[in-house]
């Protein structure tokens, strides 16, 4: 799975520290915690029909991110909205949308790990581009990685934060394998992720999914909790050793840039003939649903 350029996207107007410029003349300053030691935080947000999907509980999931990295001067909600918002209407977006927003600790007084030595708070960017999610609804080939997804006391997961290394290399180790994403195990050898999304099994029909020791928490997965919740399909959530993924009737990936997609293949295992089954099927039809009349108005 590679993503390919949009040309609608060559003129993009990016929001950086309360300005909007052209993404061409962007600049970030190499005292920025984000440019030094990753130090920032983000969410993916998706622009439908002229609304935010749950806006709300993304800038929730920002938020707590931020505190538990002890960020100071951050700036408010209602900033936040008014960047997304100054952001859209400039690049005349409705539909069909990706944002990635960005809030670093800021820029420090000099080079350095140190967070005492940023003075000067939070760094805001606003990325918005034209994207449509980005995988093939037919189905993914994930390839399991050596790469693993390390517990809270190595790196809390909960944590949505900019350092993604141990994603690129499992991502980079997917690519070696002709896969289309990476499947992650913890370090415990139990079901975790992908580099990028959250993973389900449906087994004799009841949907399973890892806990979030070694994975963050999502919020296109707790969307999938509630849509099971609301009709009547069984839900186990609990560590999954790696053998019984390959035990699974139907396996499927959610995010907001990619929804609720099948897993046709992981490794050598093929899942319901190489098609999408019919509990994710019906879950990615439910999700569709909420998309087309649920979300933040962005005017």
């Amino acid at each position: 799975m590679l993503q390919q350029y949009n040309p609608k996207n060559e003129n993009l107007i990016v929001f950086i520290n309360g300005k909007l410029v052209h993404r061409d003349e962007a600049g970030v300053s190499p005292f920025d915690s984000s440019v030094q030691n990753g130090d920032a935080c983000w969410e993916g947000l998706r622009v439908y029909k002229g609304r935010i999907f749950k806006l709300e509980e993304h800038l929730d999931r920002l938020f707590k991110s931020m505190e538990m990295l002890r960020y100071e001067g951050l700036p408010t909600r209602e900033e936040i909205i008014s960047a997304i918002k100054e952001t859209l209407a400039a690049n005349e977006m409705f539909d069909n949308v990706h944002i990635r927003l960005t809030v670093s600790r800021g820029v420090k007084y000099t080079s350095g790990l140190d967070p005492r030595i940023n003075t000067k708070g939070c760094s805001l960017f606003v990325l918005a581009e034209h994207k449509a999610p980005v995988y093939d609804t037919s189905g993914l080939f994930l390839a399991t990685t050596k790469q693993r997804r390390p517990f809270a006391d190595v790196l809390d997961q909960r944590i949505h934060s900019c350092n993604q290394l141990t994603s690129i290399l499992a991502k980079l180790e997917a690519t070696d394998a002709g896969a289309d994403d990476a499947l992650m195990l913890d370090t415990e050898g139990n079901l975790a992720e992908t580099n990028a999304t959250h993973v389900f099994l449906v087994k004799d029909g009841t949907v399973l999914t890892s806990t979030t020791k070694a994975c963050p928490t999502g919020i296109t997965r707790a969307t999938v909790f509630s849509l099971c919740e609301e009709n009547d399909i069984p839900l186990d959530i609990r560590g999954i050793p790696e053998a019984e993924i390959h035990t699974a009737d139907e396996v499927f990936c959610t995010g907001t840039m990619g929804e609720i997609v099948a897993v046709n293949r992981i490794d050598d295992t093929i899942y319901n003939e190489g098609q999408p089954g019919p509990v994710t099927q019906r879950l990615a039809a439910l999700y569709q649903n909420l998309t087309e009349s649920e979300g933040y108005p962005i005017v």
